[in-house]
């Protein structure tokens, strides 16, 4: 027979303080009152997709990563600016 301690909590929180079932709630109510925002906006949100769109590539600039070659992590021997 082996002796192993497993150690079991039930009451397991994030660093929020939520429970994992309070925050699937909160995150189906936010999807159901999105729903339905939507679809009583819909004429709207149809009309203007296009600057919708715009909007979203300088927010996927902001959002995203800067990886890649060059810029904030290249390495010492490599240099940053590449010049022709």
């Amino acid at each position: 027979m082996s002796a192993t301690h497993h150690d079991h909590h039930p009451d397991t929180r994030g660093s929020s303080g939520l429970s994992r079932r309070v925050r699937i709630a909160l995150l189906m109510v936010a999807l159901i009152g999105g729903f339905y925002l939507l679809r009583e906006h819909w004429i709207h949100v149809a009309g203007n997709w296009v600057y919708l769109l715009l909007l979203a590539c300088p927010l996927m600039h902001l959002l995203h990563g800067h990886g890649g070659d060059g810029g904030h992590g290249a390495p010492p021997d490599k240099p940053a600016n590449r010049e022709a």
